[in-house]
């Protein structure tokens, strides 16, 4: 048998960006058993030391999904943070079938590394089905194609931010506000942001994958409200962060290779945490889904 087509790579392949490519890879768990799934970390190009938590929410949901029959599309998911993971390490996922109904099904999935919980996250399938339906609006913004890149938006930046600068970049973003690092410039504070968001290339027709990217792509800038209230910024403050838990609710079928609003703001921080909320729009201004994440901010002003 001619192997000759062995290297033939479907148009829409060749338009996803290499970084996509390699969150596709991080999606696609190793199953080493009938609830239990292996997961992997991107080779280099990590931002920080510990597993980047939006991966954690998008491979738990996986390993979820993986054990669901049928094509339920996923409702709602929530994950609490134990400790950071070991970014050298793959990660094992457990899962618990709680529930297997006619419309629903509930699961557990653990993460574990080296024997010990990295986070717990409980998620939840649901059949779309007829009821109420009202939404808030989506906030007036120019639009994704008018705006610059996330890459351009960081030029200037390579010395006092080298860690974004570097940064995996599966999810094409466009701020609409100034970013945190510019408003540090300026002097602004500014109580909320608004990101487009899609994935730099088109995804499989697989609705837990769009769900799983888009979950993947809202834990970037989720907390960056919490700091920007105070004029602060990541890289160019002494701020201490780490992600406590993270809850997505998704209220209607999606695309994630189509531009998202990802409006995000702060309600509240004290105690040494910090909560913020999100949600997703599409570009015709339906609500696609809603997040909310409290994270560990501890900010260290410089001594004059």
């Amino acid at each position: 048998m001619s192997d000759a087509g062995a290297d033939v790579v479907s148009p829409r392949a060749e338009e996803r960006g290499q970084d996509l490519e390699t969150l596709l890879g991080l999606l696609d768990l190793e199953q080493t058993g009938e609830n239990s799934f292996l997961g992997i970390h991107p080779t280099g190009r990590q931002l920080g030391s510990r597993t980047f938590g939006g991966q954690l929410v998008a491979q738990s949901m996986i390993a979820a999904g993986r054990t669901v029959d049928g094509d339920r599309p996923l409702h709602v998911v929530n994950v609490h943070f134990i400790r950071g993971g070991d970014v050298k390490e793959p990660i094992e996922y457990h899962v618990e079938r709680f529930r297997d109904g006619r419309a629903l099904a509930n699961r557990q999935v653990t993460a574990v590394q080296d024997g010990r919980e990295l986070s717990v996250a409980l998620v939840a399938f649901q059949e779309h089905g007829r009821g109420l339906e009202h939404a808030v609006a989506r906030p007036d913004v120019p639009g994704p194609e008018t705006l610059p890149t996330i890459g351009e938006r960081l030029v200037g930046f390579e010395d006092t931010l080298p860690h974004f600068v570097g940064a995996l970049r599966p999810i094409d973003m466009r701020y609409a506000n100034d970013p945190a690092w510019i408003l540090k410039g300026t002097g602004e504070t500014l109580g909320h942001n608004r990101v487009w968001m899609r994935t730099d290339g088109p995804l499989p027709d697989d609705g837990r994958l769009h769900a799983a990217a888009l979950a993947y792509g809202s834990d970037t800038t989720v907390l960056d409200s919490i700091i920007t209230t105070h004029g602060l910024s990541w890289g160019l403050d002494r701020i201490v962060a780490a992600t406590v838990n993270h809850s997505i609710w998704f209220h209607r079928p999606l695309r994630f290779d189509e531009w998202a609003l990802y409006a995000t703001e702060s309600p509240v921080a004290s105690g040494s945490r910090g909560l913020a909320t999100g949600r997703f729009f599409s570009h015709d201004g339906e609500l696609l889904a809603t997040v909310v994440q409290e994270g560990m901010i501890r900010h260290f002003p410089k001594r004059g």
